[in-house]
């Protein structure tokens, strides 16, 4: 079975109770996640072989994380213990015309004070044939900038698949510093997610105008910043990414796109009523690796990839606990219109 590596940093998910903003709030619902573990529990999910590493915190909360790992079969061995503390994040979940919003609270965490000395990749990169990491983790120290470099040029030396969502950030860090430190990541990356913002942000390409209620109408300028970043960057077969209408936080309209190999293929437009707007994107990259790893066809591989994203929204928390059973159910039945309204 192939396996696959995630790499990045999990953290204390604190929700206040329904729609309460964080000042109102006097209780939180703790869970925990990050871009990378969310990938790496989907595809444990979905029956793949799936490692992550990040370094947790010798104390409870680092154990109750880890928990949470080998609970959806996540193999945890390469994880590094020690460090000063676990990241947190606070998630305000938005209604109607109020965005959800997050609050950081993950500097000096056991990651990002991880030095680059720390990861020795020839033994935890050994047995792996695809790599992923998201533009989040760079953007948390220039220690873990150097630390990924070096794991990407393990990986081209050795023929093992870099796949990275560039998961643009503004809270963690500028565009020109995502441009300078993910464009030079870029040259080894085989497979790229970009979705919204994160062409012109991450890689400085034009791809969406911001106007995030006519993303899928924007589908022609969306290709052609996908030609762009293919390239650019030659060693990038594949690139994907996710367009949406969204009318209000709980009414969008969602598809995915994939250039694989110099041609398109689309996904069918779902209409979404959303329960939660988080971690979609990492159900997609999941969705999309699966495909890979079981040598789907491209055009089951992007239909595989939105419906795992969609579902998604529908479930509360950073992870996607969905089966493939699940995912087959609703793969090619989306009913919405690729028009704006």
């Amino acid at each position: 079975m192939k396996k696959v590596l995630t790499f990045g940093e999990m953290m204390l998910r604190l929700k206040p109770d329904g729609n309460k903003r964080i000042v109102q709030a006097d209780s939180f619902e703790a869970s925990y996640g990050g871009a990378e573990a969310n990938v790496a529990v989907s595809l444990s999910l979905l029956g793949d072989h799936a490692d992550y590493l990040t370094k947790l915190p010798e104390n409870l909360l680092g154990e109750t994380a880890l928990g949470t790992l080998r609970k959806y079969g996540v193999n945890t061995d390469k994880i590094l213990r020690g460090g000063p503390r676990l990241g947190i994040y606070f998630f305000e979940k938005g209604a109607s015309v109020r965005s959800t919003n997050v609050v950081y609270d993950r500097a000096g965490s056991s990651l990002a004070e991880s030095q680059t000395t720390e990861y020795d990749w020839p033994t935890l990169l050994a047995d792996v044939d695809y790599f992923y990491f998201s533009g989040i983790t760079p953007a948390i120290s220039d220690e873990l900038q150097q630390a990924i470099l070096s794991a990407c040029k393990y990986c081209a030396a050795h023929n093992i698949t870099v796949v990275s969502d560039m998961n643009y950030r503004g809270k963690m860090w500028s565009p020109e510093k995502a441009q300078a430190v993910m464009g030079e990541l870029m040259q080894y990356v085989n497979i790229c997610l970009a979705n919204d913002e994160d062409f012109e942000s991450s890689l400085g390409i034009e791809a969406f105008d911001g106007d995030e209620t006519r993303g899928i109408v924007q589908k022609a300028s969306f290709k052609a910043g996908m030609v762009a970043v293919a390239k650019r960057y030659p060693n990038c077969h594949t690139v994907a990414s996710v367009l949406r209408n969204i009318y209000s936080v709980e009414s969008s309209q969602w598809m995915g796109l994939l250039l694989k190999d110099g041609q398109f293929y689309e996904s069918p437009v779902y209409d979404m009523h959303v329960m939660e707007g988080v971690a979609s994107g990492d159900a997609f990259g999941a969705g999309l690796i699966h495909g890979f790893v079981h040598d789907f066809a491209p055009q089951d591989m992007i239909e595989y990839a939105i419906a795992a994203s969609v579902l998604k929204l529908t479930i509360s928390g950073d992870l996607n606990l969905v089966s493939d059973q699940d995912i087959m159910a609703i793969k090619g039945h989306g009913s919405g219109s690729s028009m704006s309204r």
